[in-house]
């Protein structure tokens, strides 16, 4: 360790002007990523058509229903997720401050004041003493090699990345409410035509036992149409208990105890487009919450390599005092009192035993791991989109052709049911019917309940959601 003298003014200006141009490291620049020119699933007739996309839209314009607004706005404010990444957010603030703190010179003050009485001896006579000093300290590390400064670079990229963390916890909570919300609006159906249902059933099992009372029709078709009223009232309770619990998940969700859940427009009233827009596929780099925050990440880890690198080069640190000292207060700052001292100190690691070439190759591996997450989660974005564009198309051709069916079960239910009552067919034909009916029923509602939620998926893996 060698200290130099640093009182001469001159060298103290250049070292500042060059403590400006010195920063060690690599500086970032961003992985060449393989973006396909199309997505996936998208038809031929949407391949050009413009760079809107529905992940740019708000989510109160793809989610109109008004009850649905409210979950999502009271679970925005209310939500445990969403106040812990808040919380981080804040966290990684200070630790910026603290971080960039380190650029700057320390300064302090101090006061002190003693008064020392020494008993009388042989050889020594008694005396009293009285020192009282005032003075201002400095330290500084000057950030030569950018030591400093990269880590700085590096506490930034990490509070952007806590940032678009929130935002993807965000966008997975706007999702989840909608998604919680149409399946709670889909056992609404379910539980309204199984009670509809049970409701013609029973009808149906007064008048088969009016005409078995009379000896027109045989117990065998009481018996079956028993099957159909206890087939459909099986389902009521159970229907209720989901309801239930489904309700209690969503004011979980909502930061809530258990409780009822405020409906809005049926299952089969809330409007959604029958295509919707792609976009750019370059674009979701940019939207992608979940993009942002790990290519933050990276360029953190980027920066801690000029960190490590920094430690090669020497430490320069300037320190410097001044105040005033006298035995009395009243003239503690008037004549001979003042006092300075200045100074300087370079430090040059010699041997470490490796541990900074290890240092440095460990951060050299952090980043290349970092950007291999990078480009995994690009892949992982452009997969998502994809399943979601032929997940929305299939969903919305596997309802059309459920209706179809619904229709023609219902025809038939309603044939079987004119030739048993003229007496052309057995009961058994109308157990048969009407239960294909009830079926086809519960299967389009929740074929109508996956083509919302293909939508939902469509739209978070866009990127939507987040937006405010």
């Amino acid at each position: 360790m060698e200290t130099t003298d640093m009182r001469n003014p001159g060298s103290i200006f250049i070292l500042l002007v060059l403590l400006a141009g010195c920063t060690v490291g690599p500086n970032y620049k961003r992985p060449k990523v393989d973006v396909p020119t199309v997505y996936r699933g998208t038809l031929p007739e949407q391949a050009n058509a413009g760079p809107a996309s529905l992940g740019d839209q708000k989510w109160w314009e793809v989610y109109p229903d008004e009850e649905l607004q409210k979950l999502i706005q009271t679970a925005l404010q209310q939500n445990y997720d969403v106040r812990i990444a808040a919380a981080r957010i804040l966290q990684a603030q200070a630790q910026l401050g603290i971080t960039r703190a380190n650029q700057y010179p320390s300064i302090t003050a101090e006061a002190t004041a003693s008064d020392q009485r020494s008993p009388q001896s042989k050889i020594i006579p008694a005396f009293e003493s009285n020192t009282n000093q005032a003075a201002i300290s400095l330290a500084w590390e000057l950030d030569f090699w950018g030591k400093y400064r990269r880590a700085t670079e590096a506490a930034r990229a990490n509070l952007l990345a806590s940032e678009w963390a929130r935002q993807e916890v965000i966008s997975t909570l706007v999702s989840g409410i909608a998604t919680a919300y149409f399946q709670l609006r889909e056992l609404d159906l379910e539980l309204e035509i199984s009670r509809s249902t049970l409701g013609s059933r029973q009808d149906s099992l007064k008048l088969t036992q009016l005409l078995a009372d009379h000896g027109a029709t045989s117990m065998l078709d009481v018996r079956q149409a028993e099957q159909l009223v206890f087939t459909a009232a099986e389902q009521v309770p159970d229907l209720e208990r989901r309801i239930e619990q489904q309700e209690n998940f969503i004011n979980t969700l909502l930061g809530k105890n258990p409780g009822a859940v405020a409906r809005g427009r049926k299952l089969t009233e809330q409007p959604h487009a029958p295509e919707v827009p792609a976009g750019l596929t370059s674009a979701l780099l940019e939207r992608r919450p979940d993009i942002r925050q790990a290519e933050q990440q990276l360029i953190a880890f980027n920066a801690q390599i000029g960190v490590a690198k920094a430690a090669y080069f020497p430490q320069i640190n300037l320190t410097a005092d001044a105040g005033y000292q006298s035995s009395a207060l009243t003239s503690l700052f008037s004549g001979p009192a003042g006092l300075w001292s200045f100074g300087g100190q370079l430090t040059q690691p010699i041997f470490e035993g490796g541990r900074l070439r290890n240092n440095v190759r460990l951060t050299e591996a952090q980043k290349q791991e970092a950007v291999l997450f990078y480009q995994q989660t690009i892949q992982e974005a452009f997969r998502e989109v994809s399943d979601a564009l032929v997940g929305y198309r299939k969903s919305q051709e596997f309802r059309v052709q459920q209706e179809l069916l619904t229709r023609s079960a219902q025809d038939a239910a309603h044939l079987s049911d004119i030739r048993y009552k003229g007496g052309a067919t057995s009961y058994l034909e109308v157990l048969t019917n009407q239960t294909n009916y009830f079926s086809a029923e519960l299967n389009l509602a929740q074929a109508q309940r996956n083509e919302l939620l293909a939508l939902v998926t469509l739209y978070k893996a866009l990127g939507g959601g987040w937006q405010n």
